[in-house]
């Protein structure tokens, strides 16, 4: 099934968050045209190893995750005949995102003003670090920075003061990733909105923005209780007990959510009255006695190992995860049995290439591009053809 089929992107970002809107259009069906810089492409060709095909051609799995379903043309944006071509794709197209830094398209004629007055209709999705306006807009941005500025790495990694810790940023890059599906999103929005108005829009999507809603219940904390959240391992700041355990083979998540999780985790420990302990009764009173609960609770979970205690905790309803690394993550049956790993063979390559399904399905079928990760202008002469023979080609130069 492919729900935007017809629709047509131009994708003129690099790296990650815009890359991962491009592709998550693409595995909806959208034909999208990633344009890429002549010679070297997209930052993340060169982000190896490890590198998928042959010597002359390969790719690393960095740039593999991010641009699957799309086709490649090499364009110097910076050349007249370059910024022509884009205007030609753009004047077509549905849908263009990019990622440059505010006002750098505008040297070409290929700002959001410029590319709407050509074509009404276009969707055009800025992402930057800080966003179109601001005492910060121009400022480059990074994801481990942002992370840094926008206060996650402040509740991340162990408790404060635990000795030789510091503050730690996400083991992905989760604000880029985040800051792809909203641009999704808002483009979704923005397309059904055309539909009613005949006319696209300029959407501003900022690194910095995202990574502030992203603090979700720890900025209502915050703003609500007047609380300056700080980093507490893997414990969770409203609910107890809610974290990481040691097993005695392992650890596990319990993630107990409300008091009759708590009664059935006690009854399954041998200590049902601790349920109907004053101190422990409500999440609140956990809460209030984190200190005194938590050590009872981690002794529990020494006494088996992490599959026992899963067992055990699952028939009685009380939610649990064992602590995979990414390799177990693949063998897991669930996620084998959901077709999380998708193979997609490149255009005259006899081997296919692993990589992670879309985690949406429309009627029970998996979305996934059926195109793989394009070699860098892999349909760049076919593009140039095609544009060459369409009437009005070359278009007139930008003022």
């Amino acid at each position: 099934m492919s729900p935007l089929a017809g629709v047509r992107v131009l994708d003129l970002s690099r790296v990650l968050a815009g890359p991962w809107a491009g592709q998550l259009l693409a595995d909806y069906g959208a034909d999208v045209i990633k344009v890429e810089r002549p010679g070297s492409g997209d930052d993340t060709r060169a982000w190896g190893p490890p590198w998928w095909g042959t010597p002359a051609e390969r790719m690393p799995a960095y740039y593999l995750c991010a641009n699957r379903g799309k086709r490649s043309i090499a364009v110097d944006l910076a050349s007249a005949e370059g910024a022509a071509l884009v205007r030609t794709l753009a004047a077509e197209a549905d849908v263009l995102i990019e990622n440059y830094k505010v006002g750098q398209l505008a040297r070409y004629g290929l700002d959001a003003p410029s590319l709407r007055a050509l074509n009404p209709r276009l969707v055009y999705c800025s992402i930057t670090g800080y966003g179109q306006t601001g005492p910060e807009a121009a400022r480059p941005g990074y994801d481990f920075a942002i992370q840094a500025a926008g206060g996650l790495m402040s509740i991340t990694g162990e408790a404060e003061g635990t000795p030789g810790t510091q503050p730690q940023k996400v083991g992905v890059a989760v604000v880029d990733l985040m800051t792809g599906v909203y641009a999704t999103t808002a483009i979704l929005a923005a397309l059904q909105g055309r539909e009613r108005t005949g006319q696209g829009c300029h959407i501003d999507t900022a690194l910095l923005d995202v990574q502030v809603a992203m603090l979700a219940n720890q900025a209502g904390n915050h703003l609500v209780g007047g609380l300056t959240p700080r980093r507490m391992g893997n414990a969770h700041p409203n609910i107890v007990p809610y974290q990481v355990f040691a097993t005695a083979d392992g650890h596990i998540v319990l993630a107990v959510g409300n008091d009759a999780q708590f009664a059935r985790l006690c009854e399954l420990a041998g200590e049902a009255a601790l349920a109907r302990d004053a101190r422990f009764a409500t999440n609140a009173a956990r809460v209030a006695h984190r200190a005194e609960l938590v050590p009872r609770v981690a002794g529990w979970m020494l006494a088996l190992g992490t599959a026992a205690w899963c067992e055990r905790l699952d028939a009685a309803g009380v939610p649990c995860a064992p602590l995979r690394d990414i390799a177990q993550v693949f063998e897991a049956p669930q996620v084998r049995a959901r077709g999380m790993v998708v193979e997609r063979g490149g255009e005259g390559d006899a081997a296919s290439m692993p990589l992670v399904a879309a985690p949406v399905c429309f009627d029970g079928e998996r979305a996934a591009a059926r195109r793989a990760p394009p070699r860098l202008d892999q349909h760049g002469d076919a593009l140039r053809r095609a544009l060459a023979a369409a009437p009005g080609w070359p278009p007139a130069p930008a003022d």
